[in-house]
Order: C-alpha cells, then structure tokens, then sequence
C-alpha cells in the first residue's frame, strides 16, 4: 500500500469519527475488534513511559445503571453502547513512589542503579520544578493528561475499521468515584476517572463535521 492510499485511509477515518449521542443496542462490537481497540489504548505513549492508566470495560447492566444517574454526559451512551469504558488515571505518580520504582525496574527494566538516579534526580526535578506537580490533584492532573492519548487512539483506531465512539467528560467526578470504588474498581483510592468513552455503532448519519480553517490552527515558525 502507498504512503498516498495510507494517508487517506486515515483521513477518511477521521472524517467519518463523530461524537456519537446514542448508539444501536442490537449490535455489538466483535471481541477481536473491541480486542483491537483496547490494544491500541495499551500500546500508548505516555510521559517518561509511566503508563499511569486502566480501561475498565464496563458491560454490566446493573453497574450502568448505577453509573448513570452520576454521568450527566453519558445518558443516551450508557443504555445503548455496545461497549462502555471508564479510563482510569492512577493518584500514585509522584517522582518517588513504588509506583513509579516498579515501572522503571519490572516493567522498563531499567537498572536498579540508574532507576535510583533518575528518581531522585531526573524525575523529582521533572515534577517539582519543571512542570509545576506539586500536589495530589496536579499529579492526578497531569496522569489523567497521559490518558488522553490513549483515548485519541483508541477513537481513531476504531473510526479506521467503521466502529463509532464518543469521548466523554460530562459526569460528577467524586460521585462516579464513589459508585466505582463502592464496586472495587478504583482499588483503595489508587485509581480515580479521568474520562470515559463509549463505541458502538450509529443509528444516524451526523450532520457534516466542521472545523476551523488550517491557516487558522496551524502555524510556521
């Protein structure tokens, strides 16, 4: 396949991905498809490789119903969507936590020598200075960021094979926390909702999508 046909694949995708209000409830996604898609959310980049996320798919009827009342966002998503995900950001992120030991070690396999140095070095610098994250909520802040890009390629690698998805913030962060912490999900606090996103397929065609011009949004220096 060229670079051409690959670059308006891709675009094509693109244009096709809307922000879908409501969903058919009589189709569901195939797992090797939603398998897919959650890979693509794995496989993410994320700052200093800290994979601070979980995909909590939640397919349980009861747990929907639960959540519902608390996502006002998520109305017409939460019946219909064939599958529903809670992208969790993790709270343990700070430049020395065993969190933050064990990636570097077990999952980067950075000598212990060198993860030592760049913890209290590197990285506490990284955090306390340079980007300003100096609190519980700014380290939160800045995990939920890293779960953005998961969320953008998991949409857009769904769009790319012909599934519907839609972002969404409109929920009542520390009631959501609740009724998921309630069902074990956020594993004592460790985790909290940074957004959800819910796929499926349309029951409409949207309206045409519109953007701002490039000249508008794009700039060279």
């Amino acid at each position: 396949m060229s670079s051409e046909t690959k670059r308006r694949e891709i675009l094509d995708a693109y244009r096709f991905r809307h922000a879908t209000k409501t969903f058919d409830p009589d189709r569901k996604i195939p797992a090797d498809e939603f398998d897919f898609i959650l890979e693509t959310g794995r496989l993410s980049p994320s700052s200093i490789g800290l994979e601070p996320w979980k995909f909590v798919v939640v397919q349980d009827p009861e747990l929907r119903g639960k959540m519902r009342p608390v996502s006002w966002g998520a109305q017409g998503h939460l019946p219909t969507a064939s599958h529903f995900v809670v992208i969790l950001a993790r709270r343990d992120v700070r430049y020395d936590s065993a969190y933050m030991k064990r990636q570097m070690l077990e999952v980067k396999k950075y000598p212990p020598e060198t993860v030592e140095k760049m913890m209290t070095d590197f990285y506490k610098t990284f955090q306390e200075e340079h980007m300003d994250l100096n609190d519980e909520r700014s380290l939160f802040d800045w995990a939920s960021k890293q779960t953005y890009i998961a969320l953008g390629n998991m949409m857009t690698a769904a769009a790319q094979i012909g599934i519907d998805s839609c972002p969404i913030e409109g929920f009542d962060r520390a009631k959501l926390d609740e009724v998921l912490e309630e069902a074990g999900l956020l594993e004592d606090g460790t985790y909290g909702v940074s957004v959800m996103a819910a796929f499926g397929y349309r029951t409409a065609e949207p309206r045409p999508q519109t953007r701002r011009a490039a000249e508008d949004v794009i700039r060279w220096v």
